[in-house]
């Protein structure tokens, strides 16, 4: 079982990509220092937004989320687990934790990567503004 969705966003001046536990993409088109963890802003959906087809998949303790961030050139898939306890029910914002922890925001846990830990060269193209391309891809055995 498999379930797809492709969200757009751009990065920002103040993208830092330092933060250690979690990364996030919002719809919100501004972004201050403070926000350490925001990758993208100006997203086309947030959690709400996602089809009731991927929410299916991915809301189950044996569901498997691959992100694919793709920004001039840059790609890197991150692998996150869902959780039946997601509810992705928030407007504007997707955050992908190390941690189990779940919220409205919350779109994977157990993530193998954080905003610190993102290439380099990916966290430069957003904070040069450039638009990246985020494919989610979320499967379920059987």
């Amino acid at each position: 079982m498999e379930a797809q969705e492709t969200i757009v966003c751009r990065g920002h001046p103040f993208v830092l990509g330092n933060h250690p536990t979690t990364f996030e993409v919002t719809c919100e088109n501004h972004l201050t220092k403070n926000g350490n963890c925001i990758i993208g802003i100006a997203a086309d959906k947030g959690c709400c937004g996602l089809s009731a087809e991927f929410k299916r998949v991915l809301c189950h303790d044996d569901a498997v989320l691959v992100t694919r961030l793709a920004c001039d050139g840059i790609t890197v898939e991150v692998k996150s687990r869902g959780s039946s306890g997601l509810t992705l029910h928030h407007p504007t914002d997707l955050v992908w934790r190390r941690s189990t922890f779940i919220c409205g925001r919350t779109i994977g846990i157990l993530s193998d990567h954080v905003a610190a830990t993102l290439p380099k060269a990916l966290v430069a193209n957003l904070a040069a503004g450039k638009d990246m391309i985020v494919t989610l891809t979320a499967m379920r055995p059987g």
